[in-house]
């Protein structure tokens, strides 16, 4: 069973944990996480979810297992997802917003990653590719860019505007 650290409203550790994908107790909450990862091209890094996932393309996420910090569990995510060990020193972190039960912490790496070294997770990914800043944009329009990933890629382009 895996599970997940609890915070208060403040981002103090409880000291509580839960189930992954239990409910969140009021007051609480937990820790996502996901990355944008660019090449020296200026494309960005996206995997297809899964058909059972709904098949859209998004950036690389997840949640911390108990224990871990944000960015170390960022590093797991992007380990488990798709196959790519990463210095936790090589992310950035770029935005954090506070939703009804989770801190969501952005990240940024800049990394030229050969396609084929990439390995999917089982049941979480089904490929992914190098995308450039118009084919994301077009993404978005029809449908294909995980909705839940759209206003999160804004802020990246916001803070890509600002380095």
């Amino acid at each position: 069973m895996e599970y997940r650290d609890l915070y208060d409203e403040n981002r103090n550790l409880t000291g509580e944990k839960i189930a992954k994908n239990a409910p969140v107790p009021a007051g609480r909450y937990y820790i996502t996480v996901m990355v944008f990862i660019e090449n020296s091209k200026g494309e960005i890094l996206l995997q297809q979810r899964s058909k059972e996932k709904g098949g859209a393309w998004a950036t690389t996420g997840g949640h911390p297992k108990s224990g871990e910090t944000s960015k170390i569990g960022m590093c797991t995510e992007i380990k488990e997802e798709i196959g790519i060990d990463v210095n936790q020193d090589e992310l950035t972190l770029f935005k954090t917003i506070k939703t009804e039960d989770d801190f969501v912490d952005y990240y940024y790496l800049k990394k030229d990653l050969d396609i084929k070294d990439v390995k999917f997770e089982d049941g979480e990914v089904q490929d992914v590719r190098w995308f450039t800043k118009s084919e994301i944009e077009s993404m978005i329009k029809d449908g294909t860019f995980f909705f839940y990933h759209i206003d999160p890629y804004q802020d990246f382009i916001k803070f890509k505007q600002n380095i």
